[in-house]
């Protein structure tokens, strides 16, 4: 890399990523656009930019969120790009981090001109530079390695994998169709074969030389309505055996529980907000044929009781269906979970509920979410 590139770009990062003014990106883009040459020093620089995120606790699904939120899908697919670029400089990671990396979006047509372009760089580049530190996410090691170094394959992945599939696609079905009765079985079915998911892990960690420890995965809360959003996904967690950490300004919760938990409250929340959404819709459009316009607060009101009904009915299903005899194994994950939970947040807040003012919207939502499924776990035999 010739001293002339390499300069070509301190200069333009001197301009537009400490400047931070709308002419400083101007004069940065211009020095960009002129030489071609440092093309591949700027991909080299985003590169680091990403390594520094994941140093600062991000992940990939947590930089393309963000990216997102904060500017276009131009810088949303560049993004991806380098990601996807600085994969072979980084170390081995986790299962969840390979996901993320295998749901990234395709890669940008470079169809603008090279001025456009090197904005939207420069752009995403001053994002990237300001992320803030995040409490880690390792995921931990599930057992001792092998003499060979490598871990051994935990009993059951296969036969666990087969039921997350079975229970994804019995959600996806009962969001698709459009007759009631049919969702409410197909709903029902994959909440008991959720709830077996988790009891048969539970017990199998129990019995295991080497339990698991806790992990934790994020979840994004998406405006509008993102209040009454967190609330539903901690009382989901809760109800499952997790912890839920609410990031309000990044606009996404932290769960900390065991990994089969934590993929049963990231398909229950999905579905939940898609049954409450598809009931809103209905609702709205009854209101609207009715005379009322305020669909804002009627919304905000819906989801508000839909978030507190639901998580009355999952709390009172947690109290009522665990057994006397699973109540040990229960009781020792729990303590692991607080214990990572606290570690990792040492002060945390509850979200609350705020802002409900329409009554219409209050009683529909409390209705949908007494029709919801959230079917409570089987006892144990």
């Amino acid at each position: 890399m010739s001293s002339s590139t390499t300069t070509t770009v301190e200069r333009a990062f001197q301009a537009a990523l400490y400047d931070d003014t709308d002419s400083g990106l101007d004069t940065g883009a211009s020095l960009l656009a002129a030489d071609p040459a440092a093309d591949a020093e700027l991909a080299r620089r985003g590169e680091e930019f990403v390594a520094a995120a994941w140093r600062r606790g991000w992940q990939p699904a947590d930089v393309v969120r963000i990216v997102r939120r904060e500017l276009d899908d131009e810088h949303v697919r560049l993004a991806a790009e380098l990601i996807r670029a600085q994969v072979p400089g980084d170390r081995p990671r986790g299962r969840r981090w390979t996901d993320q990396l295998a749901a990234l979006p395709a890669a940008p047509a470079r169809g603008a001109d090279r001025f456009s372009h090197a904005t939207a760089v420069l752009e995403l580049y001053r994002l990237l530079l300001r992320l803030p530190v995040l409490e880690p996410l390792e995921e931990p090691s599930n057992a001792r390695p092998h003499a060979s170094g490598q871990a051994p394959a935990r009993a059951g992945h296969q036969a666990a994998s087969r039921m997350l599939t079975r229970i994804r696609a019995l959600l996806a079905k009962a969001e698709a169709t459009g007759y009631p009765d049919e969702a409410e079985a197909l709903s029902a079915k994959a909440q008991e074969l959720m709830a077996r998911h988790s009891i048969d892990e539970a017990l199998l960690a129990a019995q295991a030389p080497a339990p698991d420890a806790p992990g934790a995965c994020r979840i994004g809360v998406e405006s509008p309505y993102e209040q009454a959003k967190a609330v539903l996904l901690d009382a989901v967690a809760t109800a499952n055996h997790c912890r839920a950490v609410w990031n309000e300004p990044l606009g996404f919760s932290t769960i900390v529980g065991f990994e089969p938990d934590l993929e049963v409250v990231e398909l229950l929340y999905t579905s939940l907000l898609v049954q409450a959404t598809h009931a809103m819709t209905k609702a709205e459009a009854v209101q609207r044929a009715g005379g009322r316009k305020r669909t804002k607060t009627f919304r905000q009101s819906f989801l508000a009781a839909y978030a507190h009904r639901v998580g009355d009915r999952l709390a009172a299903a947690a109290e009522t269906q665990v057994t006397q005899d699973l109540l040990p194994v229960l009781a020792t994950r729990e303590v692991a979970v607080t214990d990572r939970a606290e570690r990792m947040f040492p002060e945390t807040t509850t979200a609350r509920l705020r802002g409900v003012s329409d009554a219409a919207g209050w009683t529909e939502g409390m209705q949908a979410a007494d029709r919801a499924q959230v079917r409570a776990r089987p006892r144990l035999e």
